[in-house]
């Protein structure tokens, strides 16, 4: 199945712009070896501590996050294969893409206002998306660890029209300040032919990440088109709203944010449900805090 159903046209503009920037950053090595090895069904805590050992830098950034008070250890984890065993495979992967975005795209003095507001809100979203998996059927359909890292990267494509298309990116949130009724994808589209998450949705096909992942991205903002990311899209999308609910947005940016319809009805959700998953939010956001640190914002 295609990623995103739009015209082949707009696709090659998406694969064009993605080629062209020369300096647009990928995932560090570490990350794609240890792809491979998780993948191997004989993977083992050892082989991927390894790899981390290797690189100190990442190292330290796994054990800062193990040790945060995201994940509420009751004791300091010491050692990277410590981290491994206590957190699982999985979750040590997805803690070294978050840490790798992070760092890829860490918050500058250009267009600073634009970073603090992207990096709060897609950690937000990821935090959702985290509480709602394991509030789902008790944890037993979605990952938390995936899900949070799909949440984190939703809208990479935003940072990466911010970044790199800086003309584009003026003109996007001129047409935004001057047209209420506009969404971002919306005015997006109106400018470039495409939005961010078309864009977002390819990046993460090209750094070689699950087709699911780059699915739910693409189809973040209209789930209940046809698409194979296993309802990850419902649950990203879900996730956003929440996100833009407890935590408005304070630049220019619309957020009259509705929730597609069918969505809550799918991950078994009523108003009393989608309020308690607000209050988990707010207390979970609070736990977030060295994330943010690795993205430079104070």
């Amino acid at each position: 199945m295609a990623l995103t159903a739009f015209d082949p046209d707009v696709e090659k503009r998406i694969n064009q712009i993605i080629g062209g920037i020369r300096n647009l950053p990928t995932p560090p090595i570490v990350f794609e070896q240890i792809q491979k090895v998780i993948n191997d069904p004989n993977a083992s805590s050892a082989k991927v501590a390894k790899i981390l050992g290797e690189d100190a830098a990442m190292s330290v950034k796994v054990l800062k996050l193990t040790n945060s008070a995201f994940y509420g250890l009751s004791r300091e984890v010491e050692s990277v294969k410590h981290a491994v065993t206590i957190i699982g495979l999985e979750a040590v992967r997805n803690l070294v893409l978050s840490a790798s975005v992070l760092n890829m795209f860490k918050s500058d003095n250009s267009n600073k206002e634009f970073h603090e507001e992207f990096w709060r809100h897609s950690l937000a979203t990821a935090v959702a998306a985290r509480v709602i998996a394991q509030k789902f059927k008790n944890g037993t359909i979605f990952n938390p660890d995936p899900a949070f890292t799909s949440g984190l990267v939703h809208d990479i494509g935003r940072i990466v029209i911010c970044c790199f298309l800086p003309a584009d990116h003026a003109r996007i949130m001129d047409e935004l300040r001057s047209k209420q009724e506009l969404l971002v994808y919306e005015a997006e589209e109106k400018i470039l032919g495409f939005n961010h998450a078309h864009l977002g949705s390819h990046l993460i096909k090209s750094w070689k990440l699950p087709d699911r992942m780059a699915e739910a991205i693409a189809f973040h903002h209209n789930p209940q088109d046809e698409n194979g990311s296993q309802n990850y899209a419902h649950l990203v999308c879900l996730a956003d709203h929440l996100a833009h609910v407890v935590f408005p947005p304070t630049i220019v940016e619309n957020s009259h944010h509705m929730l597609p319809a069918g969505v809550s009805e799918i991950l078994g959700l009523d108003e009393t449900g989608l309020e308690g998953l607000k209050g988990n939010l707010m207390e979970e956001y609070m736990k977030a805090e060295t994330f943010m640190k690795m993205a430079g914002v104070g």
